[in-house]
């Protein structure tokens, strides 16, 4: 039998098949297939199960991801943590106050999205709140991700505003929402669907109150055929498996320019001939990337994990 990963909690997974929700369990040699994460089964898996007579049932192999979304495992440095896979986008929702969203912490997300081949829009919640100093930096902010690639949405989940666009992107579609705490997530899955944001809400409680260290994630059906994937914890995301020499690559527009540099293993943070440094220096490259770039090359040298910037 076939069947979608909607859940996982620790040893039990939720399966969506045909005939419903079946509530499976991995064999323990399982974990022993080369797969180095703490989960070696994620939500939005395309699974086959195998339903015993006495009705327990067990998932017996993974089919091949299209993407994932993985962040570092909190106890273990040599592992993932796998919070979704076969995911169709990820929308990353950052505020520009109440409270601001850095952009070393919305840099390092994308880049990481592009290691695993998953598509990100920006939506910038709350603009019922900002002043005139907050619409100029969230113009300069859409400027800079619109120029390399990444669309941009303005939202106010409080006043509606964005909603229905928000709600047409993510049709027939599976999506994870993602950002920091206090950007209106849940307020924003409210706006969509009050029924989807009760249920997130319960899980939310639940890690609140302690019950559960591990961070698992859950899909919900948000509209028909379009999903939904809360994942709570994403602060994790960061660099894990990427290396140094690779970082680059997933900063669009370096990876572009990096073809006319001098070196062909340019770092682009000292040497003749750089032209990624040339065009930060004529403006072609907003600072702030570079900035992140700069942190996330730091990461790799020393040894550390940004998770909260």
């Amino acid at each position: 039998m076939q069947g979608t990963v909607v859940k996982s909690a620790g040893s039990i997974y939720s399966v969506r098949t045909a005939d419903g929700i079946k509530e499976c369990r991995i064999k323990g040699n399982f974990r022993l297939k080369g797969i180095k994460s703490t989960n070696p089964v994620a939500v939005g898996d395309y699974v086959k199960i195998d339903v015993r007579e006495n009705g327990t049932a067990y998932i017996v192999d993974i089919e091949e991801r299209r993407n994932y979304i993985v962040r570092k495992a909190s106890n273990l440095s040599k592992q993932s943590h796998i919070l979704a896979a076969n995911i169709d986008q990820c929308f990353l929702i950052a505020t520009i106050n109440h409270p601001a969203t850095s952009t070393t912490f919305i840099d390092r997300f994308i880049a990481s999205a592009e290691a695993y081949r998953v598509p990100v829009v920006i939506v910038f919640n709350k603009i019922d709140l900002y002043n005139d100093a907050d619409n100029e930096e969230l113009d300069y902010l859409e400027a800079v991700y619109q120029s390399i690639g990444y669309p941009c949405l303005r939202l106010s989940a409080t006043e509606g505003k964005g909603i229905e666009a928000l709600k047409e992107m993510m049709q027939g579609k599976v999506s994870l929402l993602a950002g920091n705490s206090g950007v209106g997530k849940s307020s924003i899955i409210n706006a969509i669907s009050p029924e989807t944001a009760v249920k997130v809400g319960e899980i939310s409680r639940i890690h609140d109150t302690g019950m559960h260290t591990t961070t698992y994630s859950e899909m919900f059906e948000l509209m028909p055929d379009s999903y939904i994937v809360d994942t709570p914890g994403v602060k994790g995301f960061g660099t894990y498996s990427m290396e140094s020499e690779e970082i680059a690559h997933y900063f669009v527009e370096f990876f572009e320019l990096s073809a006319g540099c001098k070196y062909g293993n340019c770092t682009h943070t000292h040497e003749p001939g750089c032209a990624v440094l040339e065009a930060l220096e004529e403006g072609r490259i907003a600072p702030s990337r570079y900035q992140s770039y700069l942190s996330m090359l730091d990461d790799k040298e020393e040894g550390k994990y940004r998770t909260a910037e």
